[in-house]
Protein backbone atom coordinates (compact mmCIF):
# COMPACT_ATOMS: atom_id res chain seq x y z
CA UNK A 1 0.00 0.00 0.00
CA UNK A 2 1.36 3.65 -1.06
CA UNK A 3 -0.18 6.70 -0.05
CA UNK A 4 0.64 9.75 -2.03
CA UNK A 5 -0.95 13.01 -1.15
CA UNK A 6 -0.42 16.99 -1.85
CA UNK A 7 -2.05 20.03 -1.12
CA UNK A 8 -5.95 20.29 -0.76
CA UNK A 9 -5.57 16.35 -0.09
CA UNK A 10 -3.02 16.87 2.78
CA UNK A 11 -5.27 19.66 4.67
CA UNK A 12 -8.08 17.68 4.08
CA UNK A 13 -6.94 15.08 5.97
CA UNK A 14 -5.07 16.78 8.12
CA UNK A 15 -8.00 17.89 9.39
CA UNK A 16 -9.92 14.91 9.40
CA UNK A 17 -7.00 13.70 11.46
CA UNK A 18 -7.82 16.44 13.83
CA UNK A 19 -11.71 16.06 13.89
CA UNK A 20 -10.71 12.15 15.22
CA UNK A 21 -8.57 13.94 18.36
CA UNK A 22 -10.54 14.37 21.71
CA UNK A 23 -13.85 12.75 20.40
CA UNK A 24 -13.96 10.56 23.43
CA UNK A 25 -16.33 8.01 21.50
CA UNK A 26 -15.64 3.96 19.89
CA UNK A 27 -14.65 4.91 16.27
CA UNK A 28 -13.75 2.05 14.43
CA UNK A 29 -12.66 2.28 10.76
CA UNK A 30 -11.22 -0.37 8.47
CA UNK A 31 -7.64 -0.20 7.60
CA UNK A 32 -8.48 1.44 4.08
CA UNK A 33 -4.97 3.44 2.45
CA UNK A 34 -6.82 6.33 3.59
CA UNK A 35 -8.04 5.55 7.24
CA UNK A 36 -4.20 4.31 8.07
CA UNK A 37 -2.72 7.97 6.30
CA UNK A 38 -5.48 9.74 9.08
CA UNK A 39 -4.14 7.48 11.90
CA UNK A 40 -1.02 8.97 10.96
CA UNK A 41 -1.61 12.45 11.17
CA UNK A 42 -3.37 11.72 14.43
CA UNK A 43 -0.57 10.23 15.90
CA UNK A 44 1.58 13.27 14.68
CA UNK A 45 -1.17 15.57 15.81
CA UNK A 46 -0.66 14.00 19.33
CA UNK A 47 -2.92 11.62 19.20
CA UNK A 48 -3.99 7.41 20.61
CA UNK A 49 -4.75 5.10 17.65
CA UNK A 50 -5.45 1.23 18.01
CA UNK A 51 -3.79 -0.65 15.00
CA UNK A 52 -3.30 -4.16 14.06
CA UNK A 53 0.31 -5.98 14.09
CA UNK A 54 1.41 -9.62 13.18
CA UNK A 55 1.24 -10.41 17.10
CA UNK A 56 -1.23 -8.24 18.79
CA UNK A 57 -3.40 -5.12 17.93
CA UNK A 58 -1.79 -2.09 19.56
CA UNK A 59 -1.75 1.04 21.23
CA UNK A 60 0.35 3.74 19.31
CA UNK A 61 1.42 7.36 19.76
CA UNK A 62 4.47 8.92 18.54
CA UNK A 63 7.30 7.96 21.66
CA UNK A 64 8.79 11.48 20.84
CA UNK A 65 5.88 13.03 22.36
CA UNK A 66 5.89 12.80 26.14
CA UNK A 67 2.01 13.90 26.25
CA UNK A 68 0.96 11.82 24.39
CA UNK A 69 3.20 9.03 26.21
CA UNK A 70 1.53 10.05 29.49
CA UNK A 71 -1.87 9.58 27.94
CA UNK A 72 -0.74 6.03 26.80
CA UNK A 73 0.37 5.54 30.58
CA UNK A 74 -3.06 6.60 32.14
CA UNK A 75 -4.92 4.51 29.45
CA UNK A 76 -3.45 1.32 29.72
CA UNK A 77 -3.97 2.15 33.81
CA UNK A 78 -1.46 0.62 36.55
CA UNK A 79 1.45 -0.26 34.06
CA UNK A 80 4.77 0.75 35.66
CA UNK A 81 6.82 -1.03 32.78
CA UNK A 82 8.90 0.48 29.55
CA UNK A 83 7.24 1.01 26.35
CA UNK A 84 8.11 -0.98 23.17
CA UNK A 85 8.18 0.76 20.22
CA UNK A 86 7.84 -0.60 16.58
CA UNK A 87 10.13 1.07 13.76
CA UNK A 88 9.74 1.26 9.79
CA UNK A 89 12.86 -0.11 9.63
CA UNK A 90 16.93 -0.55 11.25
CA UNK A 91 17.17 3.09 10.26
CA UNK A 92 13.73 4.36 12.51
CA UNK A 93 15.47 2.04 15.43
CA UNK A 94 19.03 3.75 15.23
CA UNK A 95 17.34 7.12 16.17
CA UNK A 96 16.12 5.97 19.29
CA UNK A 97 18.59 3.32 20.46
CA UNK A 98 22.49 1.56 20.15
CA UNK A 99 22.37 -1.59 17.68
CA UNK A 100 25.44 -3.47 17.62
CA UNK A 101 27.06 -5.68 15.21
CA UNK A 102 25.41 -8.68 17.08
CA UNK A 103 21.73 -6.91 17.62
CA UNK A 104 21.94 -5.84 13.68
CA UNK A 105 22.57 -9.76 12.71
CA UNK A 106 19.92 -10.84 15.14
CA UNK A 107 17.49 -7.90 13.47
CA UNK A 108 18.79 -8.86 9.53
CA UNK A 109 17.77 -12.94 10.46
CA UNK A 110 14.43 -12.14 12.48
CA UNK A 111 12.85 -8.66 11.11
CA UNK A 112 10.50 -7.84 10.26
CA UNK A 113 8.93 -10.39 12.74
CA UNK A 114 7.95 -11.27 15.94
CA UNK A 115 11.41 -10.90 18.08
CA UNK A 116 11.40 -7.78 20.26
CA UNK A 117 15.33 -6.70 21.03
CA UNK A 118 15.92 -4.76 24.25
CA UNK A 119 19.19 -2.40 23.69
CA UNK A 120 20.64 0.73 24.69
CA UNK A 121 18.73 3.91 24.42
CA UNK A 122 19.55 7.18 22.87
CA UNK A 123 19.25 10.54 24.39
CA UNK A 124 16.34 11.20 21.69
CA UNK A 125 14.13 8.92 23.59
CA UNK A 126 12.46 10.49 26.17
CA UNK A 127 12.99 8.87 29.69
CA UNK A 128 9.32 8.43 30.66
CA UNK A 129 8.96 5.99 27.06
CA UNK A 130 11.69 3.92 29.49
CA UNK A 131 10.16 4.49 32.83
CA UNK A 132 14.13 5.68 33.06
CA UNK A 133 15.33 2.31 31.77
CA UNK A 134 18.68 2.93 29.84
CA UNK A 135 17.87 0.31 27.25
CA UNK A 136 14.44 -0.02 25.39
CA UNK A 137 12.41 -2.69 23.19
CA UNK A 138 12.54 -2.16 19.71
CA UNK A 139 11.22 -4.39 16.73
CA UNK A 140 9.81 -4.02 13.17
CA UNK A 141 6.22 -5.95 12.72
CA UNK A 142 5.48 -7.99 9.67
CA UNK A 143 2.44 -6.20 9.15
CA UNK A 144 1.72 -4.41 6.04
CA UNK A 145 -0.74 -1.93 7.81
CA UNK A 146 1.43 -1.66 10.69
CA UNK A 147 4.42 -0.80 8.49
CA UNK A 148 2.26 1.94 6.38
CA UNK A 149 1.20 3.63 9.70
CA UNK A 150 4.71 3.46 11.37
CA UNK A 151 6.14 4.83 8.13
CA UNK A 152 3.73 7.63 7.81
CA UNK A 153 4.37 8.55 11.66
CA UNK A 154 8.31 9.32 10.97
CA UNK A 155 9.09 5.93 11.22
CA UNK A 156 8.59 5.00 15.15
CA UNK A 157 5.20 4.63 16.77
CA UNK A 158 4.78 3.07 20.52
CA UNK A 159 3.97 -0.57 20.39
CA UNK A 160 2.41 -1.77 23.30
CA UNK A 161 -0.47 -4.15 23.61
CA UNK A 162 -4.40 -2.46 23.35
CA UNK A 163 -5.26 -3.84 26.86
CA UNK A 164 -5.73 -2.34 30.19
CA UNK A 165 -3.02 -3.50 32.70
CA UNK A 166 -3.23 -7.55 33.42
CA UNK A 167 -6.23 -7.66 30.91
CA UNK A 168 -6.03 -10.08 27.99
CA UNK A 169 -4.15 -8.65 24.82
CA UNK A 170 -6.37 -8.26 21.68
CA UNK A 171 -5.73 -9.96 18.90
CA UNK A 172 -9.04 -8.22 17.20
CA UNK A 173 -10.03 -4.21 16.58
CA UNK A 174 -13.48 -5.51 18.60
CA UNK A 175 -11.47 -6.80 21.45
CA UNK A 176 -9.09 -3.86 21.85
CA UNK A 177 -12.46 -1.65 21.46
CA UNK A 178 -14.02 -3.47 24.22
CA UNK A 179 -10.94 -2.42 26.93
CA UNK A 180 -9.79 0.92 25.40
CA UNK A 181 -12.34 1.96 22.78
CA UNK A 182 -13.47 5.27 24.98
CA UNK A 183 -10.09 5.94 25.52
CA UNK A 184 -8.40 6.65 21.96
CA UNK A 185 -8.71 9.06 18.93
CA UNK A 186 -9.07 5.93 16.14
CA UNK A 187 -9.48 1.99 15.93
CA UNK A 188 -8.13 0.70 12.85
CA UNK A 189 -9.28 -2.56 11.88
CA UNK A 190 -7.23 -4.67 9.86
CA UNK A 191 -8.70 -8.16 10.48
CA UNK A 192 -7.61 -10.81 13.35
CA UNK A 193 -4.00 -11.12 13.65
CA UNK A 194 -2.11 -13.74 12.35
CA UNK A 195 0.41 -14.57 15.16
CA UNK A 196 -1.87 -14.29 17.78
CA UNK A 197 0.54 -13.84 21.13
CA UNK A 198 3.02 -11.58 22.39
CA UNK A 199 6.83 -11.56 20.75
CA UNK A 200 9.68 -13.06 21.93
CA UNK A 201 11.59 -10.64 24.05
CA UNK A 202 15.65 -10.96 24.00
CA UNK A 203 17.52 -8.71 26.27
CA UNK A 204 20.89 -8.09 24.03
CA UNK A 205 22.33 -5.34 27.24
CA UNK A 206 25.35 -7.40 28.64
CA UNK A 207 27.27 -10.08 26.92
CA UNK A 208 25.01 -13.09 26.72
CA UNK A 209 21.82 -12.97 25.26
CA UNK A 210 18.94 -13.58 27.81
CA UNK A 211 15.28 -14.02 27.01
CA UNK A 212 12.83 -11.87 28.97
CA UNK A 213 9.48 -13.32 27.36
CA UNK A 214 9.09 -16.39 25.46
CA UNK A 215 7.20 -16.02 22.22
CA UNK A 216 6.75 -17.45 18.83
CA UNK A 217 11.10 -16.94 18.17
CA UNK A 218 13.20 -19.41 20.72
CA UNK A 219 15.98 -18.31 22.57
CA UNK A 220 17.61 -21.09 20.69
CA UNK A 221 16.64 -19.80 17.11
CA UNK A 222 18.56 -16.65 18.08
CA UNK A 223 21.49 -17.78 19.61
CA UNK A 224 22.06 -19.79 16.16
CA UNK A 225 22.48 -16.16 14.93
CA UNK A 226 24.96 -15.02 16.57
CA UNK A 227 27.00 -18.66 17.57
Amino acid sequence: MHVDCRGECDKKIFNMALSFIGWGCMQILRATAENVLIASQIVRSGGLVIYPTDTLYGLGCDPLNVEAVKRVFKVKGERKKPLPILASGIESVEKIAFLSERAKKIAARFWPGPLTLVVPKKHALPDLVTCNAASVGVRVPKHDVAIQLIRLSNGLLVGTSANKTGAKPPRTAYEAAEQLGEEVDMILDGGPTTVGKPSTVVDLTSEKPKILREGPISLEEVLRVVE
